[in-house]
């Protein structure tokens, strides 16, 4: 009698875990046929075909007729009847973009490397054609598209809506990369700073979710930090808050991308720790530093923790000024865990105002390099969101 009681839930999780097998294979490639997808999972054929047939009249995958390889075929995809939102981030040497639907579930993703001092019009012209190729991989089209948003490693004027200080992204200076990308793709899209975006995805899905007074900290080849105040992004009067990274801490120190001195991003960031392990360990990548001080040598480890102590002094006094309750550390260097994290935490302690009962949690962020990406579509979601919101709220003439 026991085993015929467990027999049916045995049953039950099998089930589940097959459908979550598929859901997940689907999310993975953003599209497959249900031989691909057998071939993914490991299932049989009749399983996958009775597991899509269920999923697709519940609404949760999409299933159309295809061909591949001169042979029909079923194209199964997440459904997306709600709308598509698309997430892209620019950096310094990468490109990232996701599609996702109004429950910020990711239905397809990709990523591809920059050249060095890329331009806007080109990568511009790059990311049109790869979201164009990403939507038929899912069976949708642009028309399905409901918003746009573009995370971009500067802050953005909010007059003119081009990047607010030059020298910052070269390439990109004047050039109003909302306006050009919905002429292209008449498409709603909206821009923000990189770190006010990755702050936002924390926010709502990652190591700050739940905090309303946070701050993400962005530690790689610049730093940088968006706040989340009251549950809202805080820009600042002229939209460039949160330039962390150019809080000078070392008067007459050394020279700024910014071109200002003493910056701690020019102390800190990824460029300096480079360049000042050069005469020790040749030249190396930021990500390099991070796998040596991981694996215990003890130049990279310095280097490490040297950062995090520069780090946690400027973190300190913003926390003086804002009284988080979390701040969330991200970006590459972040990857070394305690290794940073322990020192900077020691430096805030040293610095910071309060006792440390009411110091703010310092812990690593969740959602790695994607953050963004994620906070780019959940900002397409949101302004879209309040689109619907003033244009209900507006009289009736």
């Amino acid at each position: 009698m026991e085993d015929q009681r467990r027999t049916p839930g045995s049953q039950t999780s099998l089930r589940e875990a097959n459908r979550a097998r598929i859901v997940d294979a689907v999310k993975k490639h953003g599209g497959l046929t249900q031989v691909e997808l057998a071939g993914a999972t490991g299932l049989s054929p009749a399983t996958v075909s009775n597991i899509v047939k269920e999923l697709s009249s519940s609404g949760l995958l999409h299933v159309a007729p295809s061909t591949r390889s001169g042979r029909r075929a079923q194209h199964v995809t997440l459904a997306h009847s709600l709308g598509l939102f698309v997430g892209v981030h620019f950096s310094t040497r990468h490109m990232r973009i996701a599609l996702a639907d109004a429950s910020h579930t990711v239905v397809a993703e990709h990523h591809m490397p920059l050249a060095k001092d890329h331009r806007a019009d080109n990568e511009l012209d790059k990311t049109t054609l790869l979201l164009v190729d990403m939507l038929d991989s899912v069976d949708a089209t642009l028309q399905e598209v409901l918003a746009v948003g573009i995370a971009v490693p500067a802050p953005i004027d909010r007059e003119t809506g081009t990047t607010a200080r030059s020298g910052i992204m070269r390439g990109w200076d004047g050039v109003n990369v909302a306006e050009v990308m919905e002429r292209r793709l008449k498409r709603p899209v909206f821009v923000d700073n990189a770190a006010n975006l990755g702050a936002l995805a924390e926010y709502r899905l990652g190591a700050a979710r739940g905090r309303a007074n946070s701050v993400t900290i962005d530690v790689g080849d610049g730093i940088g930090a968006g706040l989340i105040l009251n549950g809202a992004i805080f820009r600042g009067h002229n939209g460039v808050a949160g330039e962390f990274g150019h809080t000078t801490i070392l008067e007459n120190g050394p020279l700024c991308r910014c071109g200002n001195r003493g910056c701690l991003e020019a102390i800190a960031g990824g460029p300096a720790l480079l360049e000042n392990l050069r005469p020790e360990l040749g030249s190396l990548k930021l990500g390099d530093i991070v796998l040596r001080a991981m694996a215990g040598e003890s130049v990279a480890m310095r280097a490490v923790a040297d950062a995090g102590r520069h780090i946690g002094v400027a973190a300190a006094n913003l926390c003086n000024l804002l009284d988080p309750e979390r701040l969330v550390i991200g970006g590459e260097l972040s990857r070394a865990g305690e290794l940073l994290l322990g020192p900077l935490r020691h430096a805030v302690e040293r610095s910071i105002i309060v006792g440390p009962e009411l110091m703010p949690e310092i812990v690593q962020a969740q959602l790695g390099p994607r953050a963004p990406t994620l906070g780019a579509a959940v900002f397409a979601v949101d302004r879209v969101t309040i689109t619907a919101d003033e244009r209900s709220a507006q009289p009736v003439t």
